[in-house]
């Protein structure tokens, strides 16, 4: 600022060397104006968009308590845990992780009810004891109701897998349907074992000449329909019985049984072809293959040869190793089976439970004429 600018204002000399905050007010105030102007039209900053969309729903409690480890379910870290009170806590093993993850796909919820008809050709490859050890997984890992039905025209042998607790048997059922009007009524009827698992019996008396039939297969869906939310159906050897029909048609998927053998292989394909030549290709693409093993020791069959080509043609293939207690052909209790057998009918039950969410919307119904 030169002395002739100065000259255009009567306090320009005593303002140029007068500090700041003893400066006339009139000209601290023109200062001011512009730059408040200018604040005025500026638009306020925009805030980051994460900020608007954080509510209530972000605040979740996982992301802010600090638990601690879960406690071993068993081993040394276990017994660790227990030596030292709980001060000592390695936390859960790969294993407990594992069986943690299996758990939660069995524990998946269903809408309706979930029927499961388990078949094979060839007998002796382990389809009841299959059917025992995979509804006994369910009951006892589950809150609800299970139960395996013998649809057995043959006299099965489903019932000597559990604790005998009634006579009673599917033709027993049918005849008391007009005065079934509760759980406990149905419950009569049927035989439960440790796990929770209920069986309701095929008929064993010789002297009864009438076959177990489609219609009379339907009568028991339509009962046990209400009460129960997994229905296993242990079938017979064959597929052209009239009961099958019944089976397979109200089926939601198939658990198909087969032996590390050419000859049960064979069968179990065998099967697949029949249901994809007679219109029941849907409950091939959703059938889970289980090779059972019935002797010790490693078979001569390339195991993954034989997985390889059920995989191409189902949903997934679960190997049962051989068990001493599956073995006794007696009543099946799932604490005296060996970790590895207990563990392959788990992930057995979780390849199953994994299609009880795509279940809804096509669920089979059971109107019979």
């Amino acid at each position: 600022m030169n002395r002739q600018d100065l000259t255009h204002s009567p306090h320009a000399e005593q303002s140029a060397w007068l500090p700041e905050a003893a400066q006339p007010v009139g000209d601290a105030l023109a200062r001011e104006a512009q730059p408040r102007q200018r604040e005025m039209w500026t638009a306020p900053p925009t805030p980051p968009s994460n900020l608007q969309q954080v509510s209530n729903q972000d605040l979740v409690a996982e992301a802010l308590l600090k638990r601690s480890k879960r406690t071993p379910r068993g081993g040394w870290r276990k017994g660790l845990h227990r030596a030292t009170g709980g001060v000592v806590n390695f936390g859960e093993s790969v294993n407990d992780q594992r069986d943690r993850a299996l758990i939660a796909r069995i524990e998946q919820p269903i809408r309706n009810d979930y029927r499961i008809a388990l078949l094979s050709l060839k007998g002796g490859v382990g389809k009841t004891t299959v059917t025992v050890g995979l509804g006994s997984t369910f009951a006892s890992l589950r809150g609800d109701c299970v139960v395996a039905v013998d649809a057995n025209p043959d006299f099965g042998t489903l019932a000597q897998r559990v604790p005998l607790q009634t006579r009673s048997t599917v033709r027993d059922l049918i005849a008391a349907q007009p005065n079934i009007n509760s759980y406990s009524d149905v419950r009569a009827h049927t035989s439960q074992s440790p796990s929770r698992l209920e069986v309701l019996a095929s008929e064993q008396d010789p002297a009864i000449s009438e076959a177990f039939s489609e219609d009379d297969y339907r009568q028991v869906i339509d009962i046990l329909q209400v009460y129960y939310n997994i229905i296993l159906t242990d079938c017979g050897t064959g597929i052209m019985h009239s009961a099958m029909n019944g089976v397979l048609d109200l089926a939601n998927s198939l658990v198909l049984v087969s032996s590390p053998a050419i000859d049960g292989a064979r069968s179990a394909a065998a099967t697949l072809d029949w249901l994809q030549l007679h219109g029941y290709g849907h409950l091939v693409e959703r059938t889970v293959v289980v090779i059972s093993a019935a002797r010790p020791g490693s078979s001569v069959i390339d195991m993954d040869a034989l997985v390889d080509y059920f995989l191409r043609r189902c949903r997934a293939v679960e190997v049962i190793p051989f068990d001493e207690h599956l073995a006794e052909g007696a009543v099946m209790d799932l604490e005296l089976l060996r970790p590895a057998t207990k563990r392959a009918f788990m992930e057995l039950a979780a390849m199953v439970a994994d299609d009880f969410a795509d279940a809804v919307g096509r669920h089979a119904v059971s109107e019979w004429h």
